[in-house]
């Protein structure tokens, strides 16, 4: 389980920078320049992330279990994360849904975590969904205490919450329809 949590500390620690340091973050990008930043934040993410990966792949192998949930929580699972995937399309696409939730994104994590938290008890699924669902919690309650930053975003358009959740429902069927078997090799839906 070593690489997966080395990976989650490259991943979630780069993603903390504005967490625990906000004014490193800011010299960072004024030393290195934005787009240096960028690349290389997103060089580090990428490597945790991959990490992730193999290291929750190799843990799957050998698993130890910490809890068995009950076959009621996996449609309470599905029903969680119905809204995940509009949420994480309303993070880029300006709109109610934006407004209402402030840092959709955030949102969408925590109940991703949370959902595969109610379903998934093997000691790496609590470490891989419990670190997320921390994280998420945390950068949220930071949030208000730092500086905002301009977020990449579509413009605004009266049709962007109605694209949002008819697009991200359709990601949503395609995930549990293959994609989610394809990509993780796990099928949700055959419990």
């Amino acid at each position: 389980m070593l690489p997966l949590i080395l990976g989650l500390v490259l991943f979630l620690g780069v993603h903390s920078l504005s967490i625990v340091n906000e004014p490193l973050r800011n010299r960072l990008v004024a030393k290195l320049g934005e787009w240096p930043f960028k690349g290389l934040y997103s060089v580090i993410a990428a490597v945790g992330l991959g990490l992730v990966i193999w290291g929750y792949g190799q843990a799957r192998l050998d698993p130890t279990p910490l809890y068995i949930p009950p076959l009621w929580l996996s449609h309470l699972a599905m029903l969680l994360l119905l809204p995940v995937f509009p949420m994480l399309l309303a993070a880029y696409f300006p709109g109610r849904i934006q407004r209402t939730l402030k840092h959709p994104m955030l949102v969408a994590v925590k109940l991703w975590a949370l959902s595969h938290l109610l379903v998934n008890g093997m000691a790496h699924d609590v470490v891989l969904f419990g670190s997320f669902l921390a994280w998420a919690v945390v950068d949220r309650i930071s949030l208000k205490r730092r500086t905002p930053r301009a977020i990449p975003a579509l413009p605004g358009g009266r049709f962007n919450d109605a694209i949002v959740v008819i697009a991200g429902l359709a990601i949503y069927g395609a995930f549990i329809t293959g994609g989610h078997r394809l990509l993780i090799g796990v099928d949700p839906i055959a419990f």
